[in-house]
């Protein structure tokens, strides 16, 4: 499982090369927390990516989605407690 978590963040993370500019953040027009939201989509990116994968890598692909989901979960929590 903390293969998966670390292959999660390491997927999220080359997703995110724009992730701090002022033009991503000026694309997803969101103004509080818009390294959350593109984390969040990031995510949604690479979840999509790997469940159209053609493979289950013997099982890892289901838990690597079961993370992100969890991951998903979590940053959409975290933004509705800012509410």
């Amino acid at each position: 499982m903390k293969k998966l978590v670390i292959t999660c963040i390491l997927v999220t993370g080359m997703l995110l090369p724009l992730s701090f500019s002022a033009q991503a953040e000026e694309h997803w027009g969101h103004e509080h927390h818009p390294e959350i939201h593109e984390a969040l989509h990031a995510l949604e990116v690479a979840r999509r990516r790997m469940e159209h994968a053609k493979h289950d890598f013997g099982g890892h692909r289901e838990a690597a989605l079961r993370a992100c989901d969890a991951a998903i979960e979590q940053l959409r929590l975290a933004l509705q407690y800012d509410r």
